[in-house]
Formats: C-alpha cells, structure tokens, sequence
C-alpha cells in the first residue's frame, strides 16, 4: 500500500489525481525575463508546480575538455558537446531563484527544486522549498540523498538508469535520513526519450517494490505516453516546458509547449476520473440508457384471438416488454385481447 503524502498543498499518492509539475531546466535560454514568463505561462496552463534545477557548472561537473567529459558525438540533441559549456548554457543561476520562486508563488504554484550539492540545498532551504528532487544521474549520490533528507522535507526521486538495487539504496538512504516521504518516478533518461522505451508497466512494480506513491518522468515527444501513465497508477507527471520550441534551448526539442502542457493536465485529470472501480454493471450516467435496450413490442394492431406472429412481434428499443429471449416462446400462441400497436408485450396479453 503506497501512502499519500503533500507537497505544498497537494496531496500526492495512488488515490489523487495527478500532480502536474512543469520542469523549466534552462528552456529561459539565460533570459531572467523568459524564466518568468514560463512561470505565468505554467500556471495559466494549469499546471500544479514548476520545477527548477539548482546548479553552478562547477558544482555539477569541473571544466575538462577531454573525452570523458564530452557528450558522445552520436547524441541527438547535445552531441559532442563539453559538460561544462552544456551546463553554463543551461543553468539557472543562484541569483534568479528568489524572483524565480515569488513569481511561481504569486501565481498560486508550488515551486520546488533539483539539488545537486550543498550550496544548492542552503539556496533551496532559504527560499524553503516544499520538497526536494533528486536527479536520475544524482540517484547513486547516496550522501547527497542523505543530506537531502536531512531537511525533513519530500523526497522525489527519478529512477533513469537505475537496477532495482540502486533504488532500494536511495530509498533506503532517504527514509533512514528523515526524509518527509519519498515519490518514485519511472524515467527513461534519454533526450527525447522513444516512447518504446517508457517501459510504463514498471509503474505498478515500483509502486508494489517499495511502498510509495509513483510517478512518471517524461521526456518522450507530446501527451500521449504520459497520459497513459495514469492509467498504470502514476499520480506523478513531470513534462519539461518551454514557451515555443522554435525558440531553441538546451530542451526544448522534448518539451511542451504551454496549449500542450493545458492538455496535459486537462487530459492526464480526465485519465485519473476514467480509473474509476471495478464494479461490473450499470453506472448512475447509465440509467437512461437502460430504458431504451430492446424488448418485445406489439407492432401492428391486433385483436383477440390472432395468433403472435414474426409479423406483430418484434424485439425493437425501448425497454418495457418481454426480453427479446422470449420471441420463441410466444410465437404461434394467440393474443388474449385486443392491443394496439406500440404496446409493450406481457404474458397478461398473450
């Protein structure tokens, strides 16, 4: 059994719909005032929280320019690219938190963060972040996880990559370290991510694994496989938002626009009330319904003393009459009375 836990005000878990979280990353393309109108763009679209990354280059990777810190060059969006020049491109700095975070708050969204190392868990903790996110990359950082969880605060840890080994570790460095509760979420850590590798049927495992709330990091193109998430239980969907991905940007290839994260959160809500229960038969929204399935109907004038034919008896909508399994039994016998065309048939008639 997963329990439910809030982040902000939002109530995260197996029995609540989806929380929507828009992650910028670096789609404010190093422009103070884009970050900002993708935060008003992500709360007019609906979405429950924006999600930031926290890094300087240097706390994330050093300034090497030799292979091994070089993105291969066969990488569709970054290939052969310098982690150091990536990540000076696609950073959000320190400084624009703080206008960062009152702007998502004035619009009514919970805006919370990715560390990946101390300084970032001190900025975090002043602007007092809701919950935390550990990274795919970050999961097998286990004492940054602990330092993490030592803020008493949720813990949402992406999954890409990671054995079912490496998420016990983070799990279990997490709860042991104080954390408020841990969500999970299924990722695939390739950008774009091909939908054929969403693997969405691991959802439900996790959720069974390790006890609590799952969700879905998606870096697939559009809605569709995170949608279909929610019919696997996530109750967790993270997309990464720009303004316009013509505008370019380190994600913006992967991620949605504002009219597509609207119908992200409208269709993901409409997936969560299409769950429903596992109760077999009619629905309240059924009942009218119910009056119209076939029966057996008069359908010519007939007097007493004819004989029910193929003729003046049919199985035809509404409801009302003999089931329409009962045509045999009641051809060849003879009306008792006389009944006028569109009288529903009963034995009391025949």
């Amino acid at each position: 059994m997963t329990a439910t836990l809030k982040i902000g005000p939002h109530a995260v878990g197996a029995g609540e719909r989806p929380f929507v979280v828009a992650e910028m990353s670096g789609n404010h393309n190093g422009d103070l005032d884009r970050a900002l109108a993708i935060v008003d763009a992500v709360a007019a679209a609906g979405a429950h929280a924006l999600k930031l990354q926290t890094y300087r280059p240097d706390t994330i990777t050093i300034d090497v320019d030799t292979p091994a810190f070089r993105i291969s060059s066969g990488h569709e969006l970054w290939g052969g690219e310098n982690l150091y020049r990536l990540y000076e491109r696609a950073h959000t700095p320190y400084e624009w938190h703080a206008p960062i975070f009152a702007r998502a708050r004035e619009r009514g969204l919970t805006v919370f963060s990715s560390p990946f190392d101390a300084t970032a868990v001190e900025l975090l903790e002043e602007l007092d972040a809701p919950a935390y996110k550990i990274a795919s990359s970050e999961l097998v950082d286990l004492p940054l996880i602990r330092l993490v969880a030592s803020t008493g605060k949720p813990l949402v840890i992406s999954t890409g990559m990671a054995t079912a080994a490496e998420i016990d570790a983070a799990v279990r460095t997490a709860r042991d370290g104080g954390a408020g509760g841990i969500v999970l979420l299924a990722c695939t850590a390739s950008y774009p991510a091909p939908p054929a590798d969403s693997n969405l049927r691991r959802i439900p495992v996790l959720a069974d694994a390790f006890g609590v709330p799952v969700g879905l990091s998606d870096h697939t193109p559009g809605i569709g496989v995170a949608v279909a998430s929610v019919a696997l239980g996530a109750c967790f969907i993270e997309k990464h938002v720009t303004l316009d991905r013509a505008d370019g940007g380190v994600d913006s290839d992967f991620s949605l626009n504002p009219t597509e994260l609207a119908a992200l959160v409208a269709e993901s809500g409409r997936a969560y009330a299409a769950l429903g229960g596992t109760a077999i038969g009619p629905t309240p929204a059924e009942r009218e319904g119910l009056r119209f399935r076939r029966s057996l109907f008069v359908v010519q004038d007939v007097r007493a003393g004819d004989p029910v034919t193929a003729d003046n008896v049919r199985s035809i909508r509404p409801a009302g009459g003999l089931p329409p399994v009962e045509i045999d039994r009641v051809l060849g016998r003879t009306f008792a009375t006389d009944v006028p065309r569109g009288t529903p048939l009963t034995w009391d008639l025949i």
